[in-house]
């Protein structure tokens, strides 16, 4: 089974090969569409706070210390928030009295990932044959190596023993490929008539249950290796309240309501055949608490400091919300920024553009209850590696 757009055909296990954030600078680009996963991890920043105060750090340390941002993205926020832990783990140093080590920081995301948007929002380093105090106060300069690491992370990507922290927020509810019996026409599972889980049939949404379970044990698998004793993980994902995987809240207003109908309607234009709706399926599944949990417990691996459903808020940031315009354009470049990658390799850039364009009208004729009801929760995981 492959998704067959325009010029390119995608095997589904080769979703990993094109999946990303929508790259560039443009309108509908990731890093103009990001301010809302910017507010809502600033909201977080003292359970990730918290985190580090459990890393487990040397009086004198011999090798740097190793951050890594796992889903990393192309805007700005993966910068800032790899700014904050090295700065915390500074003064946690200065505190014991010992001057910090050298810091290596490590961007990872998919081979298709835009890093040469995020490597030139990098700040220069400021080292230059002076001191890490002096390299810590030197403003509009970064105070760490940077590096960008290519691959998926439901596998392995450093060395062992070899990070102190990792961080991954809003990239672990995108699955590693849609299960592949939710594309079977043969399948109870079959997704028939949706392009996601929102309001499926219990066949599919176990399906993709299963599916984001085996892909976070192969993530906690691999952490396990790489991560240094006495490290801390900080994970952040979409996460639901219900207990009914086929609720998938915030996520399902997104990716199920307008969205959904905006398919419906190029199939009744015309422009697009139900089989070649049928047949694509956003990857993403928003887990429950209890899902997150059966998983970190059967790999044993890590010690749970703090596991919670975090109420994010809405993916929408608006200067006027009672500007129904101005919402449909944020709803419809919230979702191309984050799909439109797989839309157009799906359909082409031509559909695409139709597709997104009946999406904004869409939201923009349904503006208020967008601004009322679309809110977001997230799971989030702090985690200690013994």
């Amino acid at each position: 089974m492959a998704l067959q757009g325009d010029n390119l055909v995608v095997s589904v296990r080769k979703l990993e090969k094109m999946l990303s954030m929508k790259g560039g600078k443009g309108e509908s680009s990731y890093a103009n569409n990001s301010q809302a996963q910017a507010k809502h991890a600033r909201s977080m920043l003292h359970l990730l706070e918290s985190t580090l105060d459990r890393v487990q750090l040397e009086s004198s340390p011999e090798t740097p210390f190793a951050v890594a941002d796992l889903g990393c993205s192309c805007g700005g926020n993966t910068i800032y928030i790899v700014d904050v832990i090295i700065k915390h783990i500074t003064k946690r140093y200065e505190a014991m009295g010992s001057e910090p080590p050298e810091f290596s920081a490590f961007f990872s995301d998919l081979p298709s990932n835009d890093f040469n948007t995020l490597f030139q929002l990098l700040p220069p380093l400021a080292i230059n044959g002076g001191s890490m105090e002096e390299c810590l106060a030197a403003d509009g300069h970064r105070s760490y190596f940077a590096a960008g690491v290519p691959g998926s992370f439901y596998r392995r990507l450093f060395p062992a023993r070899s990070i102190d922290v990792f961080y991954s927020a809003f990239s672990l509810h995108w699955l590693s490929q849609v299960p592949e019996i939710v594309m079977d026409k043969r399948s109870t599972a079959y997704n028939k008539g949706r392009v996601f889980i929102h309001d499926a049939g219990e066949s599919t949404a176990n399906a993709y249950k299963k599916q984001f379970q085996a892909d976070l044990a192969g993530f906690l698998r691999s952490r396990s290796r790489e991560m240094k004793k006495g490290g801390s993980m900080f994970l952040v994902c979409l996460g639901r309240t219900s207990v009914d995987p086929t609720d998938q809240g915030g996520a399902g207003l997104l990716f199920g309501t307008h969205f959904q109908d905006a398919w419906d309607d190029l199939v009744k234009e015309g422009l697009v055949e139900s089989e070649k709706r049928d047949s694509f399926n956003i990857p993403v599944y928003a887990p429950s608490l209890q899902d997150f949990k059966e998983v970190v417990e059967a790999d044993g691996s890590f010690g749970i400091n703090k596991l919670e459903v975090f109420r994010g808020g809405s993916p929408l940031v608006v200067n006027r919300p009672d500007d129904e315009a101005e919402v449909g354009r944020a709803l419809a470049n919230s979702c191309r920024s984050v799909c439109g990658v797989l839309v157009d390799a799906h359909i082409g850039d031509q559909l695409s553009e139709e597709l997104f364009k009946r999406l904004e009208c869409r939201a923009t004729n349904h503006a208020k209850d967008l601004i009322e009801q679309l809110q977001f929760f997230h799971i989030v995981a702090s985690l200690s590696f013994a």
